[in-house]
């Protein structure tokens, strides 16, 4: 089996057994950011619009849930996502097959997963999912308000305090005129 980063196995628990897709927006993110020489970073971008994209399905936000799967179809590469242990030719099917339905006026949510094609990573997944107390393959749970609507309602307390911390910085850089 090919060592996967846990950052991507996380984003499939996420994704699979929490159906958490802002969290999984969160980590693949973080991952990209610190790892731009991953060869298979295109991969992850588009598995962090796929995310979204389901995220903003979930709330109803069709526009944008077209705009991150359309986005997400033009980057994934069939080699970069069989690296990471997907069937690339069924999860394109997939997502082709969901922006059809997101045309249509009378779209329902569903969940999507992605078809993993590595018996040993899907495995590694079902593993850290139990070890989360979900349960891969569950449905989102639409009563979850927390969960449909987590980027308005999560605490953002260290975001808004590390902002601060950088103003702060950038001023004393301008009033010692060691900076911008």
């Amino acid at each position: 089996m090919p060592n996967y980063a846990e950052a991507y196995i996380q984003y499939l628990v996420h994704f699979h057994a929490e159906r958490d897709y802002f969290e999984c927006h969160e980590v693949m993110e973080e991952y990209w950011k610190e790892h731009p020489e991953d060869p298979c970073s295109e991969a992850c971008v588009g598995l962090i619009q796929v995310a979204v994209s389901l995220y903003h399905q979930r709330r109803g936000n069709r526009a944008g849930a077209v705009k991150m799967l359309a986005s997400s179809l033009q980057r994934f590469k069939d080699e970069q996502l069989a690296q990471l242990g997907i069937d690339a030719a069924e999860f394109r099917l997939r997502l082709q097959a969901r922006l059809r339905e997101l045309d249509n006026a009378d779209f329902v949510y569903t969940d999507l997963d992605i078809p993993l094609q590595d018996g040993a990573l899907a495995a590694l997944c079902r593993e850290a999912a139990a070890q989360a107390q979900a349960e891969w393959g569950q449905p989102s749970d639409l009563n979850d308000t927390y969960l449909i609507h987590k980027h308005t309602l999560r605490d953002r307390s260290g975001v808004v305090a590390e902002r601060e911390l950088q103003k702060q910085r950038r001023n004393e850089r301008r009033t010692t005129g060691d900076g911008v």
